[in-house]
């Protein structure tokens, strides 16, 4: 059994059932009708679809679903799809943390499998970024090492790990210093570390709703506070990598990289081109494509 990532995870523990004495979210399991499940089967074939016409290698793929807008977050998990996979054409390689080993790993999932790890089965969003052909072709080298992709996997995981600590680690920082592992050639988390900083990466400032709320982290299993700064713990902001931190990173990397969004409600697909993010509850913008169910 698999954990989903990074804010998500928070969100499922961070909250009412949280303060009420603890949630092991390492035992929710996600419940979907058939009717869901076909819906995000045909939507994932869909994000294939558009993964095969950018004729990239790789993409830097991100999922969302459960509701993050308390903390003002759309996308929480993100991984890298590969479309000469071993496992599967445009598999998605990413970290995981695995509850029954208890220890974070690395996981290759089918894209229909990725979709369906979305909390929410009746309102979902996916954003694809691919990149010209040397970073596609640097980025999809590295993926496929395991060595350095096994290199740059902590130990120990934390669903909301500080950006800049080795301590730790979630799945977007996995993908972040991979990013590091690719274009800047680095083979170790404190040289990837070093590197993302040269190049003025930025990683997300996640604004945790109120002091209580804080400080109850400190009792939810894997969401630790050790490895934040004091003044960001006290500020109430958290510097975590998240999917837009990761996008926002590779737009300044490759200027000509490309962004795709699609989403699902009960009553269509959208397919969106452009760095404009889409707007709630799946509603087209003009010029993108609507595909009914």
């Amino acid at each position: 059994m698999f954990l989903r990532c990074a804010i998500a995870a928070l969100a499922a523990c961070w909250g009412t059932a949280a303060m009420a004495g603890g949630l092991v979210f390492c035992d929710r399991a996600a419940e979907i009708t058939a009717g869901d499940q076909d819906r995000m089967l045909r939507f994932s074939a869909v994000v294939k679809q558009e993964l095969e016409r950018t004729g990239a290698r790789a993409a830097l793929v991100s999922r969302a679903g459960t509701d993050l807008s308390r903390f003002g977050i759309r996308y929480s998990h993100a991984g890298i799809a590969l479309r000469d996979s071993p496992n599967a054409p445009w598999s998605v390689r990413q970290l995981y943390y695995a509850c029954d080993e208890s220890r974070p790993r690395l996981f290759d999932q089918g894209m229909p499998g990725f979709v369906l790890g979305a909390d929410a089965a009746k309102l979902g969003y996916v954003s694809l970024v691919t990149l010209p052909a040397p970073q596609d072709a640097a980025l999809e080298s590295a993926a496929l090492d395991k060595p350095l992709a096994l290199t740059l996997l902590a130990s120990d995981y934390s669903a909301n790990a500080y950006a800049w600590s080795t301590r730790y680690q979630n799945c977007n920082q996995w993908v972040m210093e991979m990013l590091a592992g690719a274009w800047g050639r680095r083979r170790g988390r404190d040289d990837a570390q070093h590197w993302l900083r040269e190049q003025d990466y930025e990683p997300e400032a996640v604004q945790i709703p109120g002091h209580a709320l804080m400080f109850a982290g400190q009792f939810i299993p894997l969401v630790h506070l050790s490895d934040h700064p004091r003044d960001d713990i006290y500020a109430l902001k958290l510097r975590v990598s998240m999917p837009t931190s990761i996008e926002a990173f590779a737009r300044h990397e490759a200027p000509q990289a490309q962004r795709v969004e699609m989403c699902y409600n009960t009553q269509h697909m959208v397919v969106h081109h452009g760095w404009q993010p889409l707007g709630a509850d799946c509603e087209p913008m003009p010029g993108d494509e609507v595909i009914a169910f």
